[in-house]
């Protein structure tokens, strides 16, 4: 029987114009209660490429100053599910975040982008319609997602035009 999982709560500065959401965390990242923690996700290498940093090569703590700065904050759409493994299409029972709140609790957000498939479906049905925010699609920076690196590289850049240097403030 798979045991429950319960996410992360959200890290973003009050001044957050972009949000990329996550599905569920995966074990590593729950175990040491870090985004994107498992040695194998490209995550912190795609959104260093975004800022022009070697994120990987950072501390945590210095990582998350990185996003706020740029005014980026993380989530995920799934608070809590059943889920053998790390694997998203082992997800069962999921409970969702409030994601349809996020305009209210950050108004100065303008883009919403989510990494991976199963992010984009269910966010996608998570976010009211609303001409203010943009819905990007990322391919999953998990290993398990096998498109190149490169290609993976190219479309996050995009994110580039929602990151914007501010004064460090955590929310």
């Amino acid at each position: 029987m798979a045991s429950v999982k319960i996410g992360l709560p959200p890290i973003a500065p009050v001044d957050a114009r972009l949000f990329i959401l996550g599905s569920l965390p995966g074990d590593a990242s729950l175990a040491a209660r870090r985004y994107y923690a498992h040695p194998t996700n490209q995550f912190w290498r795609l959104v260093g490429d975004v800022l022009g940093e070697r994120l990987q090569s950072l501390d945590y703590e210095q990582r998350l100053e990185r996003l706020a700065m740029n005014r980026i904050g993380l989530w995920d759409v799934v608070a809590s599910a059943a889920r053998e493994g790390s694997l998203d299409q082992a997800i069962r029972s999921a409970e969702h975040n409030l994601i349809d709140r996020l305009l209210g609790d950050y108004p100065e957000l303008r883009a919403i982008a989510f990494n991976g498939s199963m992010a984009s479906a269910i966010g996608r049905r998570l976010v009211a319609a609303d001409y203010r925010l943009t819905l990007i699609d990322l391919p999953s920076s998990s290993a398990a997602n096998t498109r190149p690196f490169s290609e993976k590289t190219q479309i996050w850049r995009e994110l580039a035009h929602y990151c914007g240097s501010t004064s460090l403030r955590r929310a």
